[in-house]
């Protein structure tokens, strides 16, 4: 299935598959070779299924550096629970990449580095990177990553990532941690040396361990409790624990037949337990709805009265096998894949299990570099598919989707010690058409864009907290704008505002702030005879007031409330971002305006409170021996 490729890497031209690509500045003056990004190139493994190959230089640059967490780094398109690491959910709806089986237990993906993220290297020296970030509160973050080529045409690499964040709501120590995650993946490349056979693989690990808390208890429930007191909040967990353990085997592998046409084979074994443990015999209980579904044995983990011990254990196998080429300026491709997969849990009497067949295909054309369009196609056997369309010109990129999709297995079979559901959910339907118009006016860029939406039968958690089908559809209109002005060279002023009607019936089932609104202004130079690079500025975000959704611990999952509104509130940060050398740092403030506004802090998530004015330091590495 075609990949969608952003403009800058459309208009880039790649080297031929099997080549060593652009190596500038290798040599110094004595004819030295020189280590360096340039030396350690990546790609992704769409490059190479697509024919678009082309390797990428380390990224050295300091725009958005200080948003070092997850959430942040997608410029806080996400909802999370106000600390690093937490449960996160989309704000804008967004159409699965999967129209098959999914677990649904989601809550932790912008945490793991699945195997469609790996970069795949390049390198002619062992290059290691090292990157750093303390937060306040003990908000901490440590990735480290090393490759290096085996021989000319064989690169291996390994990567370690932790998180290590206390809780910012009552900690009673120290180490106190809201979240700590150990994550490792390992990944190698070869091209075979007459560049006929390529071949990429990896193997990915994530286990997150979250200490959850349920958000700050309100004051109309305890009237001791206050909401803006962070380090001394009362919070309604204390003995609940959750944890999603994941991992995949991955295998990509390519065979040019005769030139410019190819087989390929792509392998995954995934595997995701989901598990959420709670002493009810505490005060734990009181947060919790009064159901409990243990058996009469009590001897078993998962069923005593005093205990809450879900587990819910899902795995999946996938094979797909296809043909790809291209013929002049087109490009072509056709696959079939099985997927197999299930469910299990220890309240099931059966496995959830599944058994998938999709046939699917894709064409790209390129009159040149400026003007591309995309088609692919991807069909269920018997009752799903997904559609997509895209155009790229110098002023405008259209792109139109349509897809009828597989509820979650999660939202159609769920056991647990608090809720039970058993459900025969309809396929989810969705339109979609994107379009953004490009303007450029020398260095600055201005983006106006248009996303309209047309959703059925949505699948979603409900007041109940317990999964329900939406029985009429959705309309969604969403102009917003994007862009980058340069002043004098040297100030930016970037923005991305966005703006959100919801009508139809199924309306009241998506919770999207009406206005959401990021903007940065800041310099952006060299200093000191350019030995130091710097940006230094101020950031800015919004949100309109909305009853945003809730968290449930107990089900992992984000649910509709009609309760909390959470109220619109700007939040600002100051940042310093420079760099030396290969060397960045970064210093952030956080909630530069905490104290004078009305409201003395701000929520994310019903119950759960924002950061408050604290200073973040982050610093990244890069060496080549």
């Amino acid at each position: 299935m075609l990949c969608g490729l952003t403009t800058a890497e459309a208009q880039q031209s790649p080297p031929a598959d099997g080549e060593e690509g652009p190596r500038r500045g290798l040599l110094d003056d004595s004819t030295k070779m020189v280590y360096g990004p340039n030396t350690s190139l990546y790609f992704y493994e769409k490059y190479v299924r697509n024919n678009r190959f082309e390797k990428v230089a380390l990224d050295t640059s300091l725009t958005g550096f200080h948003n070092y967490e997850p959430v942040a780094d997608t410029w806080y398109t996400y909802q999370d629970l106000g600390n690093l690491g937490t449960a996160a959910r989309p704000i804008f709806y967004e159409v699965p990449v999967q129209i098959g089986r999914t677990s649904g237990f989601h809550a932790y993906d912008l945490y793991y580095h699945s195997p469609d993220s790996i970069r795949y290297f390049d390198t002619k020296s062992p290059h290691t990177h090292i990157a750093a970030f303390f937060g306040g509160g003990n908000r901490n973050k440590l990735d480290v990553e090393f490759v290096r080529n085996i021989q000319p045409n064989w690169n291996v690499g390994i990567a370690y990532r932790t998180i290590r964040a206390r809780k910012t709501l009552n900690p009673t120590r120290r180490d106190d941690n809201n979240v700590v995650n150990d994550s490792y993946e390992m990944h190698t490349n070869y091209v075979s040396p007459n560049g006929k056979y390529r071949l990429l693989a990896s193997f990915t690990r994530m286990k997150h361990n979250v200490n959850e808390q349920g958000g700050i208890i309100p004051p109309d429930v305890d009237t001791t409790s206050l909401y803006f007191t962070y380090e001394d909040s009362k919070v309604w967990l204390r003995n609940s624990r959750a944890r999603d353990l994941r991992q995949a085997y991955h295998l990509y592998q390519q065979y040019e037949i005769v030139k410019g046409w190819q087989v390929y084979q792509v392998f995954d074994k995934k595997k995701q337990e989901v598990t959420f443990f709670s002493n009810l015999g505490t005060s734990d209980s009181d947060f919790f709805n009064e159901n409990r579904f243990n058996s009469s044995d009590s001897s078993l983990v998962h069923s005593k009265p005093d205990t809450t011990n879900n587990h819910n254990h899902y795995s999946e196998w996938k094979n797909e096998f296809g043909f790809k080429g291209d013929l002049g300026p087109v490009y072509y491709n056709a696959y079939i894949k099985l997927r197999t997969g299930r469910m299990a849990s220890r309240f099931f009497s059966e496995n959830n299990s599944f058994t998938e067949l999709f046939v699917g295909g894709a064409l790209r054309g390129e009159i040149n570099e400026n003007w591309i369009f995309e088609a692919e196609g991807e069909y269920l056997i018997p009752d799903g598919y997904r559609i997509s369309g895209l155009f790229i010109s110098p002023y405008l990129d259209v792109r139109y989707t349509k897809a009828l999709y597989k509820p979650t297995l999660a939202q159609e079979r769920y056991a647990g010690n608090h809720y039970r559901w058993d459900n025969d959910f309809s396929n989810i339907g969705v339109d979609q058409i994107k379009g953004t118009i490009k303007v450029n006016l020398g260095k600055s860029t201005l983006r106006p864009n248009l996303t309209v939406n047309r959703i059925n039968n949505y699948v979603f958690y409900n007041e109940e907290q317990v999964p329900n089908q939406a029985g009429s559809e959705a309309f969604m209109v969403i102009p917003g704008f994007s862009g980058d002005l340069v002043l004098s060279g040297k100030f930016h002023w970037e923005s991305d505002v966005r703006y959100t009607l919801i009508t139809g019936g199924a309306a009241d089932a998506f919770r999207i702030p009406e206005w959401f609104i990021n903007s940065r202004i800041y310099f952006d130079g060299p200093l000191f005879d350019e030995n130091v690079f710097v940006q230094m500025g101020l950031e800015v975000r919004y949100r309109s007031g909305n009853f945003a959704p809730a968290y449930m611990p107990a089900t992992q999952q984000f649910h509709l409330q009609n309760e909390f509104n959470v109220y619109a509130y700007p939040v600002a940060d100051a940042f310093l971002n420079f760099r030396i050398n290969r060397t960045r740092v970064l210093f952030r403030y956080n909630h530069l305006n905490a104290g004078f506004m009305e409201n003395d802090g701000y929520f994310i998530t019903p119950g759960y409170t924002g950061l408050k004015n604290m200073l973040d330091l982050g610093i990244s590495w890069y060496f080549f021996d």
